[in-house]
């Protein structure tokens, strides 16, 4: 069957593929112990489901305005002037579904064919399917784990070409964790203004941050940087609503407009009873972000331990998020043959750098129970042990 040039260039994703081969597993009866996905463990908070069934016993149940519900537009404003610094109107809003729609969206209005979109590698591993997919080219800076997996000035400068048209920044980062502080995005700022070009700041994990970390918006540094810089976010992260399909692109009225209109023609508005629970989750209580926030801290704690006690292997302290992205290098496995071993011999599911950008790493994400954490790691202590020829 022939079908299009533009989905052929297209990979498809390892996470969701890793995920369904893991499930498969369960269900076949084996004891799977899974780090692959990138989704809270928890319930959604009671407050967010009420709000979402009250809005369903109200028949809040029609189509909606493509752009988003008025009242959930105007709560994600109010939520960007306080939280981050952002003078934003609900004009400034798209809902879309999911984080992951607000890119794609973004990615077809913006981009023409052959413009450049540097992503820094490791990267989340849909920026280069979307770029492609608008018919755009992925530039992929590799960063080093020695600078924190983080872009550096000179980096940058040196990939900028008079093709280049947006970056793309993930602070906290998925898969590495790491986060950019004030100083660092100050660094890159003046050379993104000099050579006038846009910036989305994914900020889907900015509520997941430890010891200290702070989030920044690189687009509160300066007007010239906020007028240069677009919003991806969403709820699926900080409040655990991954299947509701909530999020939001944020950016110069002209812009959303377009992509209001490109989402007019594909999926029309968001569930119109999920938004009533997302305004609900912005302006209700917050404890259950600091409730999950406090679960992932000593998760992260817990897989950290675990992973200083397995020779062979190491990572950099996350800052944020919810995974650890560890250097197998050792080994001397590439990355897809040690999660496919790992996974076969061990039943334990983790994701391959190479997803990434980075084939001497794999990806295990904490957003699981101790349980799982415990169990997981001392089966990878023993792939490992056979691997580099230890007695176990």
């Amino acid at each position: 069957m022939k079908l299009s040039e533009r989905v052929g260039r297209v990979s498809p994703s390892l996470t969701l593929a890793i995920a369904a081969q893991a499930k498969a597993m369960k269900a076949e009866g084996l004891d799977v112990c899974s780090f692959s996905a990138g989704e809270p463990d928890f319930e959604t908070p009671l407050h967010i489901r009420n709000a979402a069934a009250q809005a369903l016993a109200e028949g809040k149940t029609r189509y909606g305005p493509a752009a988003g519900e008025p009242a959930l537009r105007e709560a994600i404003a109010q939520k960007l002037r306080g939280d981050n610094g952002l003078d934003y109107q609900a004009s400034n809003v798209l809902v879309t579904n999911g984080g992951k729609q607000s890119l794609y969206n973004l990615m077809q209005v913006l981009l023409d064919p052959g413009d450049e979109v540097i992503i820094p590698a490791p990267y989340w591993l849909s920026y280069p399917e979307m770029v492609k997919l608008a018919g755009g080219v992925p530039v992929i800076v590799e960063t080093q784990a020695s600078d924190g997996f983080k872009l550096q000035p000179q980096q940058l400068a040196e990939a900028i070409t008079p093709r280049t048209r947006l970056l793309v920044l993930n602070s906290p980062s998925n898969p590495t964790g790491m986060v950019y502080s004030r100083q660092e995005l100050e660094a890159i700022a003046p050379i993104i203004e000099a050579h006038d070009f846009w910036v989305v700041s994914d900020e889907i994990y900015e509520k997941i941050l430890y010891d200290g970390a702070e989030h920044h918006s690189i687009g509160s540094l300066s007007p010239a940087c906020f007028e240069r810089t677009l919003i991806s976010n969403g709820f699926a992260k900080a409040y655990s609503m991954t299947g509701w399909r909530v999020g939001y692109l944020v950016g110069p009225s002209e812009l959303i407009a377009a992509a209001a209109s490109l989402q007019s023609h594909s999926t029309s508005n968001v569930c119109t009873f999920a938004q009533y629970g997302a305004i609900a989750a912005l302006q209700g209580s917050q404890d259950c972000v600091a409730e999950m926030l406090a679960a992932f801290t000593k998760r992260r704690q817990l897989i950290l331990e675990g992973l200083n006690q397995i020779a062979g292997l190491s990572c950099p302290v996350p800052e944020g998020a919810f995974y650890v992205f560890v250097d197998i290098s050792k080994t001397g496995l590439d990355s897809m043959s040690y999660c496919r071993q790992l996974l076969e011999q061990h039943q334990v599911a983790a994701i391959p750098g190479i997803a990434f950008g980075d084939d001497r790493s794999i990806r295990l994400s904490y957003a699981t129970d101790c349980e799982t954490i415990e169990k997981g790691l001392e089966r990878l202590h023993l792939f490992q042990k056979s691997l580099l020829g230890v007695s176990v």
